[in-house]
């Protein structure tokens, strides 16, 4: 079948466009990295206990280890396709994969709850980026006819890795320490990282756009710090809210207010952006 034919039929990924490695071989590299971050998020639950033990802390202290990482994640979420075409997909993806092994490194060498709060949140930065540049990484690498088997095999990280996670945790856990549940990050960080680079490009339009838009793009940093308080506010309530008793706590209303207005106050702003 000829190049141009292979262009007009619905369905076909042009040839031109088509990756020249397998592309099983690079839905593998990104779920690597799915199962990866999905599994850090239930895998600290378990040790929770552990972790307030061994930074001499109290229980309801030690929930802002998860609670921290989900807010950041929010956060980096509904920004992560400006960021992408911002810096590039490719650029993007194994920036957000370093960000966090390195802040899994930093997570299992805190020496106080703070500090791992703060290296928590560094980890749901990098972490929250990855799932959304991964699933338009597996729409440009498969033909349309073969998209859904492609996203099946996505689908197993994003089932197994919440199951096996509190398991693991806890074996981990009482086998070793609690920071080995980060260190464990680390080799499946660094094969992603390895792999990302040396397999995955970015798509031909997405090079065109950035050179097109070089030196001509405004960032809205109204428009980003609006995001930002708005679905962190609302992480912190869904995350917090059972346990503070929901609107009974004024910690939880105030943290709801607060999200409505921003993200109220969002959707105005960007309506009315031309660069929005």
């Amino acid at each position: 079948m000829s190049a141009a034919a292979d262009t007009l039929m619905p369905g076909v990924m042009p040839a031109a466009l088509r990756p020249a490695i397998n592309p099983w071989i690079i839905a593998i590299t990104v779920t690597l990295a799915t199962f990866m971050e999905l599994l850090d998020t239930s895998i600290a639950n378990v040790s929770l206990p552990h972790i307030a033990g061994g930074l001499s802390t109290g229980q309801d202290e030690s929930t802002w280890v998860l609670s921290s990482y989900l807010v950041a994640n929010a956060v980096v979420l509904p920004l992560s396709a400006w960021l992408s075409r911002l810096m590039g997909r490719k650029n993007y993806y194994m920036l957000s994969v370093a960000l966090f092994t390195a802040s899994s490194l930093l997570c299992g060498l805190a020496p106080s709850l703070g500090w791992l709060i703060f290296f928590r949140v560094l980890q749901g930065t990098g972490g929250g980026g990855l799932a959304p540049v991964e699933q338009a990484i597996l729409v440009d690498t498969f033909p349309a006819e073969k998209r859904a088997s492609a996203f099946a095999v996505y689908s197993i990280a994003i089932v197994s890795a919440p199951a096996i996670g509190p398991t693991l945790g806890g074996w981990i856990t009482d086998t070793y320490s609690w920071r080995w549940v980060f260190f464990i990050n680390i080799p499946i960080g660094l094969l992603s990282l390895l792999l990302s680079g040396a397999l995955i490009s970015d798509p031909p339009e997405y090079t065109r756009e950035r050179r097109a838009n070089k030196g001509k793009l405004r960032i809205d940093y109204i428009g980003i710090l609006l995001v930002a308080v708005g679905f962190g506010c609302l992480e912190v309530v869904l995350d917090k809210g059972e346990r503070e008793d929901w609107l009974q706590s004024s910690f939880i209303v105030a943290f709801l207010i607060t999200s409505i207005v921003a993200l109220v106050a969002v959707v105005v702003w960007e309506l009315t952006r031309k660069d929005p």
